[in-house]
């Protein structure tokens, strides 16, 4: 289960806040418009929620909100939107917690990490394209093409560190 708590230390250091939030929203609808993809008030909902959550949302949290909003009970609702951000680089699916989170850098392709938390499940966006570029070289290498890479590594954020201590 997501930990509700917000590490603004750790978490989405890029979005924190109103401003960081409006910022990222912006930067999503102005590559919406510009790609011509259409946000949907359910998309754009499901975007909202996953800026404001400051980490990462399970796919029935996500139902969970947006039928209490009067925008459908059926899993498909949500998942259709999660997809669709994902597809559109809008927000990143992290596979360990089995869950979404919003990109922190909508505005444009580019490589990620993600740095999980195991204590309290916190998520935050960190740049990649060196890791990523090492990893390309070395799939080349092996004689493997690469088509996409997911970067998660685990540990502990600044907050619960400091929290053991």
């Amino acid at each position: 289960m997501m930990s509700d708590t917000t590490h603004s230390a750790f978490c989405c250091p890029d979005h924190s806040g109103p401003q960081g939030a409006a910022s990222i929203l912006s930067q999503a609808e102005a590559r919406a418009a510009r790609m011509g993809l259409r946000l949907t008030p359910v998309r754009l909902r499901t975007l909202e929620m996953l800026i404001a959550a400051h980490g990462a949302m399970g796919a029935y949290d996500v139902l969970e909100k947006l039928a209490a909003e009067g925008y459908g009970t059926q899993p498909p609702v949500a998942y259709r939107a999660l997809n669709w951000l994902v597809e559109h680089g809008f927000a990143h699916r992290i596979r360990r917690l089995n869950a979404f989170t919003a990109c922190a850098q909508p505005a444009h392709d580019h490589a990620a990490a993600f740095l999980i938390c195991t204590a309290c499940d916190s998520v935050t966006e960190a740049p990649a394209s060196a890791v990523t570029a090492a990893l390309s070289d070395a799939a080349q290498a092996a004689g493997f093409a690469m088509e996409r890479a997911t970067i998660e590594a685990v540990g502990q954020c600044r907050t619960c560190q400091g929290a053991r201590a």
